[in-house]
């Protein structure tokens, strides 16, 4: 554990970074605002990849003068959180998205809450938040998914008692698109399979071009800085609509690893000075904590979604829905929300039966809460206001 100051000066008034030991097995660094004073309620803010709670910085603040006590932390296999096991040969069963749950029900249990006030899950958080709502929708009365829909939780087959021809049929739609993407000219390949190779973790944490100018250009690439991101909904998941994406998502397979498909897109001196949500000094804080920790653990969850026996657990939930208040936002200039097609439309028809609007904030790429705090904290206030009056405290 390193002993420097958090943020090396960065971190804005009143936001503090300390460790709670002993969370389901971590001991976990959480960013916090608004903590000065006992009984505010707790908004919870549930990070992604490549990001830290650091990620929330400019959101934290605003949340706390609010009248929150809000609470950032760094996920299992992410930043100053420890306890995890960092390698490619480790068991994968921690790093489950029901796990990852479990982290969240536990760091709430040690702050002393009975409930949320608002979970916000973006990128990979948004499956984590979406489970703590479907788990525990008693505790986490009230979720907003970013960037990441939630298409529901995987089900078992209905109705089949009396069908002669087997129900469980086996799962080869990843190989097969797979497959179908490296047909294509230029050959391409989906960036989640990438990720969860043994070679990913240290092409990222020692690129060619250096962690510090890697981290720049995946930053700018996936942000509404870069000209190019121009997302709209794909019409199904085939080969053919996925290379619609950038080389960022579905990668060219001529350049295989992530740092050589991202090198072309890396901004000039003049588009770094421009970038005011993601300064040099901001920027040095991220390339610290990953240069110290390399990707690996980020990466378990990779290597977890596409898993079908770490993943059996979640039909648990098989029929169930999100039924406590919730809401999407994405960035307009945000390919996320359209990465799995048909996800957008499953959440907001099946999978969560109070979903508010689809909020996509312009001005935003993939990191909405660095580039346009202001409207999103504007759209998660009213989110929160339109509840009422529910008891969210402490206690």
């Amino acid at each position: 554990m390193t002993t420097s100051p958090y943020g090396e000066g960065t971190l804005p008034k009143g936001v503090r970074s300390r460790m709670i030991h002993e969370v389901n097995g971590l001991d976990v660094h959480i960013l916090e605002a608004g903590y000065e004073s006992h009984g505010r309620p707790l908004a919870l803010l549930l990070h992604g990849f490549p990001d830290l709670a650091y990620g929330w910085r400019h959101l934290i603040p605003i949340l706390a003068d609010a009248g929150y006590h809000v609470v950032a932390p760094d996920q299992r296999g992410f930043g100053r959180t420890t306890g995890w096991l960092n390698g490619y040969d480790v068991p994968l069963e921690p790093f489950s998205l029901l796990n990852g749950t479990r982290d969240a029900l536990a760091l709430v249990s040690a702050l002393g809450y009975r409930r949320t006030a608002i979970l916000v899950g973006h990128d990979l958080g948004s499956p984590i938040a979406a489970y703590c709502a479907l788990a525990r929708p008693d505790v986490f009365t009230s979720v907003v998914l970013m960037s990441g829909p939630f298409p529901g939780a995987p089900a078992f087959p209905f109705n089949t008692a009396d069908s002669e021809v087997s129900a469980v049929q086996p799962n080869t739609e990843s190989q097969k698109l797979a497959a179908a993407l490296a047909a294509l000219n230029p050959p391409r390949g989906f960036y989640q399979q990438y990720l969860a190779t043994r070679e990913a973790n240290d092409d990222m944490w020692h690129p060619p071009q250096g962690l510090h100018a890697f981290l720049r250009a995946f930053f700018y690439v996936k942000s509404a800085d870069w000209p190019g991101n121009k997302p709209h909904p794909l019409k199904a998941r085939t080969a053919e609509e996925l290379a619609q994406m950038p080389t960022y998502y579905v990668m060219d397979l001529g350049k295989k690893t992530m740092s050589q498909n991202i090198a072309p897109f890396q901004p000039s001196a003049a588009e770094v000075l421009a970038c005011k949500w993601l300064t040099e000094p901001e920027l040095a804080v991220y390339t610290e904590e990953y240069g110290r920790t390399g990707f690996q653990g980020a990466l378990s969850a990779y290597r977890v979604y596409p898993d079908p026996n770490l993943n059996a657990e979640l039909r648990l939930f098989s029929g169930r829905t999100i039924d406590v208040p919730s809401l999407f936002i994405g960035g307009k200039s945000d390919w996320g929300p359209y990465a799995a097609p048909g996800a957008l439309d499953l959440m907001r028809t099946k999978a969560a039966t109070r979903m508010g609007d689809i909020e996509l904030i312009d001005g935003a790429g993939h990191w909405i809460q660095q580039e346009q705090p202001g409207r999103l904290s504007t759209l998660l206030l009213a989110f929160i206001k339109e509840l009422g009056g529910a008891d969210h405290t402490s206690g």
